[in-house]
């Protein structure tokens, strides 16, 4: 049988696992907004992008274009420039937040809304625009698009504003 000790040990252990592990959800859940706006206290400057709306994580750059909000549909294309250490662009790397902040995933449901695969790309490549499409609740104002690039267990997730 564990001794008093050891078992305090292992408790100690659990917290500081549990800790961490908040201290790194937190970190890949930071939400930052692209096209020059201020972060939130603590956080890493995004860097700067046009035209708006925009967002640029260390170099990795996604454009929002052709936005249709139109009852419960909105459509729009994202175009990207990749000179960072990630690797790739991924339709699921998106979400659409309705003005009750409520995500949506991408829908692919036909033709102007096609599923396109993970894109490959770095360098300065630049990629797009490719559709996204959406069906809220409802697609009144505020609107935003959460990108959430893959560059690493400590990155972030960032908020676009589509409609104010």
């Amino acid at each position: 049988m564990p001794s008093f000790a050891s078992r305090g040990l292992l408790v100690a252990f659990l917290a500081g696992l549990a800790v961490l592990a908040y201290v790194v959800f937190q970190s890949a859940t930071a939400h930052q907004q692209g096209g020059g706006a201020t972060p939130t206290p603590g956080q890493q400057s995004p860097l700067a992008c046009s035209p708006a709306p925009c967002a640029n994580v260390q170099g990795y750059q996604v454009w929002v274009a052709g936005l249709q909000a139109v009852g419960r549909s909105v459509r729009l294309s994202v175009s990207f420039q990749n000179s960072s250490s990630a690797t790739h662009a991924d339709p699921s790397d998106f979400v659409l937040l309705d003005a009750s902040g409520v995500p949506f995933r991408p829908i692919y449901d036909s033709a102007d809304c096609p599923h396109w695969p993970r894109t490959e790309f770095a360098n300065g490549e630049r990629r797009g625009p490719l559709p996204l499409c959406f069906t809220p609740s409802s697609a009144a104002p505020p609107l935003k698009l959460r990108w959430s690039p893959d560059m690493g267990l400590f990155c972030c997730r960032i908020l676009i504003v589509l409609l104010p």
